[in-house]
């Protein structure tokens, strides 16, 4: 047969047409997969509100805060993809997987064909699965935000990268004013605390280093939801599956495998449980030995052309599903709170924490919380920040030195993923109760400082301030706060707003359980 022939022969063809479906599919997912990421970054960044307005559904669909809400038709579809697709939510949807990849990128390209196989090291895998699964049933949720991968990203994000955001966002609004145009505004950059930026540079410090030498190491080893996918994978319909009489050895597709799972100087298979289906091993093959494809499909059928349409029908048909079933979850409403910035004041020390309303209790919110920054990232006036207790690691408390937590703001509600913070009507905020105001005489300006004040007063929003009339010795008759702790919800109006330096003279205390007035 002549080359030309040869060249033009059916088989030839077919594999070529098989080549280019398979190189198409996986653009495809490098495509979602970006989107994806990019997407779930500037939702942790952005303080337009724009981004929680409409990308807040890429929340909704992660596994474990899905898992957490009780969302079961999201967590149904997420476990019947990976059944019939693999380990897809790992390599398209999960954004810590994806900025893994991303690193694992620029080190692929300081050194080609580097990875290597290395068996599975299930005990520490089980072992770390174990332990979030136990620490979620004794509620210890700075556990499970610790490894939850989502709430890695989010920490990520939105410790890190976000103030660097504002920052860019203040020069282009500054350059915008020179030039005689409004059309962006500045922003109050918000550093965090030492505790929570130490824990965020080690987290991301942590898994660049493990991706850039390693790939997916993080994903196969520490990550839960790996772990849990991984066993479901293991079965799946659909997977990578190499044509042992086409093999030559080339180990090819192991050193370019960034989840260590192709053995091709042993058995010459690929371990399903830490495949992540990035299909980079069927793209490096020269001989077309690997194809994506049902697991019990024949070498016969395979040699005469590695067929896999069905295959890339399935995988799009499943990302479109996945994509519509969780689409309800998606919330068009965002109603804008104010911001109020008052200096030079320190957090006070609360009794019992304070979480925000619609977690019902500060056990359901710890319980379900995966620490996953969100709600402190939209939080328009400040109030939400990460926890630095051990027992609350990383999960959000209330604190009101940059603000207080306004009746019209139900944003951190609308953007919970989890169901820590569980959504309310519009209006009803005014009546739920999260802690009561505490008078401190011994810091009242009008006490300490002989002024007449009623701050306090005048800005509660429910009326359970009154200035009452109060002997200060001397023949001198003062006016000062009294609380009706049965009228008072714990916004914090008074406490951000009293002139007391560097403590407030009136505080919120927090309830344990919040009860409806």
């Amino acid at each position: 047969m002549s080359n030309l022939d040869f060249q033009n022969s059916p088989k030839t063809q077919n594999n070529r047409e098989t080549t280019y479906k398979i190189g198409m599919l996986r653009k495809i997912r490098l495509t979602i997969g970006c989107l994806m990421l990019a997407a779930a970054t500037w939702l942790f960044v952005d303080t337009s509100g724009i981004a929680a307005a409409h990308l807040n559904w890429i929340a909704k669909i992660q596994f474990l805060p899905a898992l957490m809400a009780g969302s079961i038709i999201t967590v149904i579809v997420l476990l019947v993809a990976t059944l019939l697709l693999g380990r897809v939510y790992c390599s398209v949807i999960c954004p810590l997987g994806l900025l893994q990849d991303l690193i694992a990128r620029v080190g692929r390209a300081a050194k080609k064909n580097r990875y290597t196989y290395s068996k599975a090291k299930n005990i520490l895998r089980w072992g770390v699965l174990g332990v979030t699964v136990i620490a979620f049933v004794a509620g210890i949720g700075s556990v499970v935000a610790l490894v939850a991968p989502y709430s890695s990203f989010g920490r990520i994000a939105q410790t890190l990268l976000a103030p660097l955001y504002e920052w860019g966002n203040n020069i282009a609004a500054q350059i915008a004013e020179s030039n005689g145009s409004y059309a962006v505004s500045e922003t109050e950059i918000w550093v965090r605390s030492i505790p929570t930026l130490v824990i965020a540079a080690l987290t991301l410090v942590g898994i660049g280093i493990v991706a850039w030498m390693n790939g997916r190491t993080y994903c196969n080893t520490i990550c839960p939801v790996g772990t849990v996918l991984g066993f479901l994978s293991k079965y799946s319909l659909m997977a990578p599956v190499i044509d042992k009489s086409k093999c030559i050895s080339c180990r090819k597709c192991e050193r370019n495998c960034k989840a260590a799972c192709i053995d091709i100087a042993g058995t010459k298979e690929i371990d399903g449980s830490r495949c992540v289906t990035c299909m980079n091993c069927i793209d490096t093959c020269p001989k077309g030995a690997i194809s994506y494809t049902m697991r019990n499909r024949t070498a016969k059928v395979e040699a005469e052309g590695g067929e896999t349409p069905s295959g890339r029908r399935m995988f799009l048909t499943m990302l479109g599903l996945t994509a519509a079933s969780v689409a309800s979850a998606k919330k068009d409403k965002l109603v804008d709170g104010g911001l109020t910035v008052i200096e030079d004041k320190e957090p006070m020390k609360r009794e019992t924490p304070l979480v925000p309303p619609g977690a019902e209790s500060l056990r359901n919110f710890r319980r379900h919380c995966t620490g996953c920054q969100l709600c402190v990232a939209k939080c328009p006036n400040g109030v939400l920040r990460p926890s630095t207790d051990l027992g609350s690691l990383m999960q959000p408390v209330m604190s009101y030195e940059n603000g207080y937590c306004r009746q019209e703001c139900t944003r951190c509600s609308e953007v919970c993923p989890a169901g820590a913070i569980k959504p309310y009507e519009e209006g009803a905020k005014s009546s739920i109760q999260i802690g009561h105001a505490v008078w401190v005489k011994e810091r009242c300006v009008v006490l300490t400082d002989e002024v007449s004040c009623g701050t306090c007063a005048r800005h509660c929003p429910v009326g359970a301030i009154s200035m009452v009339k109060y002997d200060a010795g001397d023949g001198k008759e003062v006016r000062i706060p009294a609380v009706n702790e049965e009228r008072c919800i714990g916004c914090g109006a008074c406490e951000n707003l009293c002139p007391s330096r560097p403590l407030s003279a009136i505080y919120v205390e927090g309830h344990e359980n919040h009860k409806i007035l």
